[in-house]
């Protein structure tokens, strides 16, 4: 397959139906290019990255952990967190989640799994000693971290003395890619994890595509295996579940955030109205309308 010739589009199932690239951080997509095992270079190329690893430090093997088989009932669930799981030669369990939609919930719901699988690295009775280090990685496609960087890291430091870390066991990635893309200034060339960002995007032009594609190896093929998933029927098939599925998702927790907050205003509008401001007052206030103001009062 000439890549060259397929860059940003593919003929679909011999009809002539020209299909837009699939988007790489949908997760389903995102688990068939790093999360099964005849992909896992692709896995470690990208974990190379993300944790710099380098020379004699970089990861040059894994095993992929969890690879559940991914059928239309799962991929349908929209409470089904599609995660990429390895473990390491040292032992070291890493596991990667990519999220959409802001649940405001990142912080505690990475707690949650991050503790979760390293109670699993140890069997009932066995010494504690031998629980290993877990890796967990977020790739959120939205805002979270109030610091002014795309990728952040997190370790169990002494508040005063901040060059002393408790144990090396605990590591959290957050990658947001809205901050990434707001770079004005990128350095493609010699950063790896900012050619993956790059990749990533939905939106990538042909030319820039290509430009990552002369630059970087491991993005060459992972590229081809997308463009081999996209002409896959079955892939397409689950994809666009998927795609559907996230999408009534992030449709739901907007709607109940919406609703959340409508529901906020009204009972801070019966407080001010038990105050004995007026009406009017009340609206400009709450940015309810008169007649809503006159129905809480009834």
């Amino acid at each position: 397959m000439k890549i060259q010739q397929k860059l940003r589009y593919n003929i679909s199932r011999g009809k002539g139906d020209i299909m837009e690239r699939l988007k790489p951080l949908n997760d389903f997509i995102f688990k068939k290019l790093f999360g099964e095992n005849e992909v896992k270079d692709n896995l470690i190329a990208f974990l190379n990255a993300v944790l710099d690893r380098k020379d004699r430090d970089r990861l040059v093997t894994l095993e992929i952990i969890d690879n559940k088989e991914l059928t239309r009932e799962l991929v349908n669930d929209k409470t089904a967190i599609l995660d990429v799981r390895a473990r390491t030669e040292d032992g070291t369990q890493i596991d990667i989640e990519v999220q959409l939609t802001n649940q405001h919930n990142m912080d505690k719901r990475t707690l949650f799994y991050w503790g979760r699988i390293f109670n699993e690295t140890i069997v009932k009775g066995e010494d504690y000693k031998n629980l290993s280090k877990v890796i967990t990685i977020n790739i959120l496609d939205f805002n979270y971290i109030e610091l002014d960087k795309f990728h952040t890291k997190f370790h169990l430091w002494e508040d005063e003395a901040k060059d002393y870390m408790l144990t090396d066991l605990v590591e959290i990635h957050f990658i947001e890619i809205p901050k990434f893309n707001e770079l004005k200034v990128k350095n493609l060339k010699e950063d790896r994890l900012q050619r993956w960002l790059t990749f990533f995007n939905k939106d990538i032009s042909e030319e820039k595509l290509k430009e990552l594609i002369e630059m970087d190896k491991d993005i060459k093929r992972v590229e081809e295996r997308l463009e081999y998933l996209s002409s896959d029927a079955k892939t397409i098939e689950i994809y666009k579940a998927r795609e559907k599925s996230l999408h009534e998702r992030a449709n739901m927790i907007s709607s109940a955030r919406e609703e959340g907050i409508k529901e906020g205003i009204f009972k801070t509008a019966k407080n001010l109205l038990v105050m004995g401001m007026d009406e009017d007052t009340v609206s400009k206030a709450t940015g309810l309308s008169v007649e809503e103001i006159k129905n809480l009062k009834q």
